[in-house]
């Protein structure tokens, strides 16, 4: 029998401050409206950003302070 652990909302604060700090240093700052969230158990990130190497950045970003979601990112390039 396995058991599921559902992390606390003050976890998923947590790891929603963590994740955006992370992005933020990441990408110094260039995601405009960053907005970090869960959905469905999946981490998802968007914002707006002029290049597509700063919508990597993020996902880069979010894969070293993330290492057990799925992550999903909805970054626009504009």
């Amino acid at each position: 029998m396995s058991v599921a652990l559902v992390p606390s909302s003050a976890e998923f604060a947590l790891l929603l401050e963590q994740v955006e700090q992370a992005v933020q240093a990441k990408t110094g700052g260039r995601i405009r409206g960053l907005c970090v969230r869960v959905d469905e158990g999946c981490l998802v990130v968007s914002g707006r950003t002029s290049t597509y190497y700063n919508k990597q950045l993020v996902t880069h970003a979010v894969r070293d302070t993330v290492l057990d979601m799925s992550v999903q990112n909805d970054v626009e390039v504009c």
